[in-house]
């Protein structure tokens, strides 16, 4: 395993020895050819500029992922016009071939569609997780591939280790960049093909080594906020896809009653407190949403203690055949990217593919991803699978 970089070696040779980290981390001789994934951003930029003074044969390759006009305007956001812009001036500076894929289509259809879908269903989704699922680390390694190369390199912050039976998905060495909740769908397959080289360095020196590197994008801000979604406004995307689901319903209490009206169910996720515009005089949460319906169910705070779920779309990247296999195995389970994970175990829940906590766990929402981590290895990644059902203390 590399060892973290300490912030105290922003020195002079600072990118030499990047480059070093970078070779261990490819673990590939010179000269094989890599595709770096190009956003535009100075983690990706980073990584391609490394890999080609480590003397890989580095193709960049960026996605144009939605409509120029409306996304270049939009400040943060990934694969924006302005982005694609700083990706290609970067390969340019760099001295490697870049190509630009438009992806807007696939995109569409297999995120922003889906994403509308799942708030549609009274789910809270995550299109990170779906876009890396689909259109990056399915779609995209097609194309490495047929360009002749060996691996694909992304600026990820997380770890690919090399373990007795395989590469494994670790978390990255900076707690505070762990990006690993994002990529629990990385198949075995297609982390044999990956590569990420900035899974042992904190934020700060990769900075440091843009800045060494001379790359325009040393200073340029983090993405924020969903990327297609303008200003933070995702109801406003829904309302345009998803009409109906702004219909009105009800606002009704664990105990039956009627509290009130909504403007739609798609505005409201699970452990919401404000905006519900009803009072009973203790303090409600929505616990529950019932998009068949048009409901939006609230309680108390102890009613939304989760004692159990259920998975959909499973993937396992731990020993086994699959996570039904795994039935019984202590896990540690994170079931948000703000939190970290809390102890429990796989487990068949009504025949399904699941997981039961140790002590209940408060604010679980469908749709969220459920990860699972090695409680004799906390930073390896086992899988997980996106929330389909929640078993409640309410229910």
């Amino acid at each position: 395993m590399t060892a973290p970089f300490a912030l105290a070696e922003a020195d002079a040779d600072l990118s030499d020895r990047l480059v070093q980290a970078a070779r261990e981390a490819v673990g590939l001789p010179a000269g094989t050819r890599i595709v770096a994934a190009m956003s535009g951003g100075v983690d990706s930029t980073v990584t391609a500029a490394l890999l080609a003074k480590a003397g890989y044969d580095v193709v960049g390759v960026t996605l144009q992922l939605y409509d120029h006009g409306a996304a270049i305007q939009k400040k943060g956001a990934c694969c924006a016009g302005q982005d694609i812009h700083d990706a290609r001036t970067a390969a340019d500076a760099i001295g490697i071939p870049h190509y630009v894929l438009d992806y807007e289509s696939r995109f569409k259809q297999q995120v922003i569609e889906d994403f509308a879908d799942s708030y549609l269903r009274g789910e809270t989704p995550i299109p990170c997780i779906r876009c890396n699922q689909t259109v990056k680390f399915r779609d995209l390694l097609d194309v490495a591939r047929d360009l002749g190369a060996e691996a694909m390199a992304t600026g990820h912050y997380v770890r690919r280790e090399v373990g007795p039976n395989g590469p494994e998905l670790h978390r990255a060495h900076d707690p505070a960049r762990d990006q690993s909740y994002f990529l629990f769908a990385t198949t075995p397959e297609q982390l044999a093909f990956l590569r990420f080289p900035l899974g042992g360095l904190p934020k700060p020196l990769v900075r440091a080594a843009a800045a060494e590197l001379a790359l325009s994008v040393a200073d340029k801000p983090d993405s924020q906020d969903i990327c297609f979604v303008p200003e933070g406004r995702y109801t406003t995307l829904i309302d345009r896809l998803r009409p109906h689901g702004a219909e009105a319903g009800d606002i009704v209490h664990l105990d039956g009653r009627v509290l009130g009206r909504h403007e739609g169910v798609t505005r409201y996720t699970i452990g919401q407190r404000r905006g519900l515009n009803v009072a009973v005089g203790d303090p409600l949460f929505v616990v529950r949403i019932d998009a068949d319906k048009r409901q939006v169910v609230v309680g108390p705070r102890e009613a939304l203690l989760t004692t159990a779920l259920t998975l959909k779309e499973t993937n396992w990247l731990g020993e086994g055949a699959s996570i039904e296999a795994a039935e019984g195995r202590p896990v540690l389970v994170r079931v948000r990217s703000t939190r970290e994970p809390v102890p429990g175990r796989i487990a068949l829940v009504d025949g399904k593919a699941g997981v039961a906590f140790d002590v209940a766990e408060e604010g679980v929402a469908p749709g969220q991803a459920c990860v699972l981590y090695a409680p004799e290895a906390p930073s390896r990644v086992l899988g997980g699978g996106f929330i389909e059902r929640t078993v409640r203390n309410a229910d």
